[in-house]
């Protein structure tokens, strides 16, 4: 009988009431489920061994934040007054993601795993998108009730001859846009998967990963079942995830 796949799912830190605790999602948990065991792997990277975890995982989630990369990771100008960060999670995060990929686990970066992906491969970031150049406004109301700030919000451009092509997603499709940040300068060796129609860069894989590699700015995790084109993404994450377990 072969054995389920682990899918480690990064934490973020956050501190409630007197303490600090490590967290990941409801969400994307249950998304990552689709691929194997979800595993939550705390934002310690002062006391984890890289390598042992990498050996432990058959695939790795990266997750959406309401924390954004710190600037100085990527070169960027200091953020405006109380923008959240999450210095513990990049320190974890940004080495593991090149080393996962050189080792050959499948990743997948939604949002701020998306935005740490381009990072680590040496990519910048706006930091406000709605005052960049030609783009639109990709942020949630916040008064809008949770179902309305995670509907359909813009058309997506899937790039002809790619890993979203090959995943069974057609040339246009609809998505949610539920973030502040974005692209600015793409990472080195990244092929991009998708656009907005002002030209935001949506996903992009990693041209010379081994195994499944993809980064999306969307929120593919939301309701994933009830949508074919979410669900492709992650059941083509859990296959690769999969044939990582049978190897090993």
């Amino acid at each position: 009988m072969s054995r389920m796949p682990l899918i480690g799912v990064c934490a973020c830190t956050r501190q409630i009431g007197h303490h600090s605790f490590h967290i990941a999602g409801d969400k994307y948990l249950r998304a990552a489920a689709i691929a194997g065991l979800p595993l939550v792997i705390p934002a310690l990277s002062e006391l984890i061994d890289p390598a042992a975890l990498l050996d432990s995982v058959d695939g790795l989630l990266f997750t959406g934040s309401p924390s954004n990369v710190e600037p100085h990771r990527y070169g960027g100008p200091a953020s405006a007054e109380g923008t959240h960060h999450d210095p513990s999670r990049d320190q974890l995060t940004l080495p593991l993601i090149r080393a996962a990929v050189e080792a050959g686990i499948p990743v997948f970066g939604v949002c701020r795993g998306f935005q740490e992906m381009n990072v680590a491969f040496g990519g910048s970031l706006h930091q406000n998108v709605h005052e960049a150049g030609p783009y639109a406004d990709h942020r949630e109301r916040p008064e809008d009730p949770v179902d309305i700030q995670y509907g359909f919000s813009h058309e997506l451009h899937v790039q002809p001859g790619g890993l979203l092509e090959r995943l069974g997603l057609p040339a246009h499709i609809q998505v949610n846009s539920v973030h502040g940040q974005g692209v600015e300068r793409l990472g080195e060796g990244l092929r991009i998967e998708a656009l907005a129609p002002d030209g935001l860069i949506e996903a992009f894989s990693v041209e010379a990963a081994a195994s499944f590699a993809l980064g999306v700015q969307w929120h593919p995790e939301w309701k994933v079942h009830e949508n074919p084109h979410y669900l492709a993404l992650f059941q083509g994450f859990a296959r690769a995830c999969r044939e990582r377990a049978e190897r090993r």
